[in-house]
């Protein structure tokens, strides 16, 4: 699989819900490099998105720029949309507010899957959004 769809299957499969492409795409030894949290391995990333997907409803994921391929590296920013479904502490937003989080991914390819995650998101304005701050 050639390094865009390798992306494009995390970005809009994994994503969208389809927690077994983590096997597929993600290598067994992977390291992800969330702003709060390391994760190793396809279960843990699938995990992470678990978790979001527990926040929001009905994701969906739009591809802003790039990816930017070379050298074994993918670079890309995405924007995230989702209903939220309720219990983020300090949130005023009502369950079923849509909002939109913005970020840029970037990931190191070993033997043509993602092995290494490095991710920055704009979590402030995403709370903002919510009525949490």
């Amino acid at each position: 699989m050639d390094d865009e769809r390798l992306y494009r299957r995390w970005l809009f499969d994994l994503w969208q819900g389809d927690f077994a492409v983590a096997d597929e795409i993600i290598a067994p030894d992977a390291v992800g490099h969330w702003p709060s949290v390391e994760v190793r391995g396809p279960a843990e990333f699938a995990d992470q998105v678990r978790q979001s997907h527990a926040m929001f409803g009905d994701i969906t994921t739009e591809l802003t720029a790039g990816p930017v391929l070379g050298n074994g590296m993918i670079a890309a920013g995405w924007t995230l949309y989702g209903s939220y479904k309720g219990g983020i502490p300090g949130a005023t937003a009502e369950p079923g507010t849509r909002v939109g989080l913005r970020g840029q991914d970037i990931f190191r390819i070993k033997d043509g899957r993602l092995a290494e995650y490095w991710v920055v998101s704009d979590g402030l304005g995403m709370m903002q959004a919510l009525g949490a701050l």
